[in-house]
Parts: structure tokens; C-alpha cells; sequence
């Protein structure tokens, strides 16, 4: 865990806070993939499982009315920018209660009013939405930044390199954040780029560049809330790659046969949740009677958000026709 510095540090409340979101995310992915296994959830579902410290740390340095753009894996950077857990399973349901009116599913949950620019089930395609909502941002002088999330893979895509350009030329109030989970689908990163940090991809540009221990919310919050200040005094975007890994295939039922079980079991072995769980503990931030507290509330949270899915009406043939242009 990242030792404790002056710069850009989290208090004691955010730290607490980033706890109680790791929570939200670990526990909300666990009981969906046990959903979607029991045939409850219809479509694809994509875990965030074991990526929980870069959505709680990022998100952590952002106001209410930032924006955020989210990926196919979205469902932790939407948490994390607080959005309610009942109204997000119902949109996993399908049911009209969700925040897409189950019309979204999964890989396309969005609430423009939480500056939630919607999850995308298109590679890179949040990296020009982020981009623009920025240049919106400037435009309106609103002191507003965009957290953008996107994939190794999608550092790979032309939609990235012309977004970026346009951020740094218009020194725009951007942050690119980059999950690098290692794999893009089933293709390891060393098979689809020369470079070992994606990070050092932001010299194209001309705007700095930062590698991180993704599996470590402090150290993400650090390097993101340094890039929110810089982003905020008008000096442009930053690139932050926060090195993790997904302990599940690409998608839920996916065997993931193309990555070694040892590499597997090496990851889940740094799981980020005891992990921050223990440097709390140690550097007296939470107890350990605190951090089952959270757990137990964050289960009665997420039992309820379950029932009000199940027990929301499905939406009506009618529907379809509502909420399009003519």
C-alpha cells in the first residue's frame, strides 16, 4: 500500500468512504454473477470483480457534478460515482425501475444528472464522449472535469489517439484513465502492444503521463486527484494507467482457458479489498469491528436493492416507442 504523503493524500473521511465503495462494487458484482449464473439476469454481464480500487479511488477525487464516461466493465465506476444500488440492479433485471427503464442493461447504464455519460458496449467509444463533454466543460468555464474509463485494448483504437490529440491541443479538462487488466478480450497485452506501460503512450500528446499500482485505491487517488487539479487550473489532460486485473474471463460464462491458473491465482492473492482492508486496520484508520459494520450494511443494502429488482414491473411491448425521436 502506498505510504502516506502530503500531496494529494485522502483524509481520514475519504479514506473511509473509498473502503465502503470497494465494498459496494465487491459485493454488488458478486451477487450478479450469482444472479446471471441462476438465469435471474437476461444479456451479457461483464465483471468489475477485482478492479474495485481503481473506480473507488478515481471517483474519490471528483465533485457531484463531474462527469464520468464508463466502459462495457462499467458497473464499478458507476457505484463509485454514486449512483443507488437498487435502481442499477433493476436495470440488470430489465425492469422499468432501472435507470435505463431496462431498456439499457448492463453494458449501457447512464444518469445524465449524476454525470454518469453512460457505460458503452463499444470499445473506446467513451473516449470522444469524454473528450467532448470536456470541451463542454471549458466552453461553459463550469470548473467541471470528466474521469474517462477505458481498457488496454481501446489504447490500441484511433477513436483514443484522435480524442487525446483534441484534449491536449485544446488543453481540456480531461482525465484518460486507463484499466490495464492485462487482457483485451482474450489477447494478453504483450501481444498487442511493443510498450509495458500504456502510460507512456500521453508523450504523443504532450500532456504527462502516470503508472500506477491499480490494485491500490491510494495510490489511484493520488495520481487522479493530482491530474483533477491539473485538469481544473486549465493546464489539460493527464493519463493515468492503473495496472489490475479482472478475476473473471471477459464475460461471465467465459472460461478464460488463454490465461495461465497461476497467473490467475497470483492476482486474487493481491486482492484489493483485504488489502486496504488490512492497511486500515494497521494505520488506525478503521477496526476491524468498522470494517464488518460496513460489510453487513452494505449486504442488507444490496438484499434490498434485489427484491425491489425482482418485485419491479417488466417493461410493456409500448415501451419500445417511448423515450425515442420521432
Amino acid at each position: 500500500m502506498t505510504e502516506e504523503r502530503h500531496d494529494y493524500f485522502p483524509t481520514v473521511e475519504v479514506r473511509k468512504a473509498i473502503h465502503r465503495t470497494m465494498v459496494k462494487i465487491r459485493r454488488f458484482e458478486e451477487r450478479a454473477v450469482e444472479l446471471f449464473m441462476a438465469q435471474e439476469l437476461p444479456g451479457f454481464l461483464h465483471s468489475y470483480l477485482g478492479q474495485e480500487a481503481v473506480a473507488a479511488g478515481a471517483c474519490a477525487c471528483l465533485r457531484e457534478d463531474d462527469y464520468i464516461t464508463s466502459t462495457h466493465r462499467g458497473h464499478g465506476h458507476i457505484i463509485a460515482k454514486g449512483l443507488r444500488l437498487d435502481r442499477m440492479m433493476a436495470e440488470l433485471f430489465a425492469k422499468t425501475t432501472g435507470y435505463c427503464k431496462g431498456k439499457g442493461g448492463s453494458m449501457h447504464i447512464t444518469d445524465f444528472s449524476q454525470g454518469v455519460l453512460g457505460a458503452n458496449g463499444i470499445v473506446a467509444a467513451g473516449v470522444p464522449i469524454a473528450t467532448g463533454a470536456a470541451l463542454s466543460a471549458q466552453m461553459r468555464k463550469s470548473g467541471q472535469v470528466v474521469v474517462c474509463f477505458f481498457g488496454d485494448g481501446a489504447s490500441n483504437q484511433g477513436a483514443f489517439y484522435e480524442a487525446a490529440n483534441l484534449g491536449a491541443v485544446w488543453s481540456l479538462p480531461v482525465i484518460y484513465v486507463c484499466e490495464n487488466n492485462l487482457y483485451a478480450v482474450s489477447t494478453h497485452q504483450s501481444h498487442h502492444q511493443k510498450v509495458k506501460d500504456i502510460s507512456t503512450r500521453a508523450v504523443a500528446f504532450g500532456f504527462p503521463g502516470i503508472s500506477v499500482d491499480g490494485n491500490d485505491p491510494i495510490a489511484v487517488y493520488q495520481a487522479v486527484a493530482a491530474a483533477v487539479h491539473r485538469a481544473r487550473q486549465g493546464e489539460g489532460p493527464t493519463l493515468v494507467e492503473c495496472k489490475t486485473y479482472r478475476w473473471l474471463g471477459h464475460y461471465v460464462g467465459d472460461p478464460a482457458s488463454y490465461r495461465p491458473p497461476e497467473e490467475v491465482a497470483e492476482w486474487k492473492a493481491r486482492d484489493p479489498v483485504p488489502r486496504y482492508e488490512r492497511y486500515l486496520e494497521e494505520q488506525g484508520v478503521m477496526s476491524a469491528v468498522e470494517m464488518v459494520s460496513v460489510h453487513e450494511q452494505v449486504k442488507e443494502e444490496l438484499d434490498a436493492a434485489v427484491e425491489f429488482a425482482r418485485h419491479s414491473p417488466s417493461p410493456q411491448p409500448e415501451d419500445a416507442l417511448q423515450d425515442v425521436e420521432p
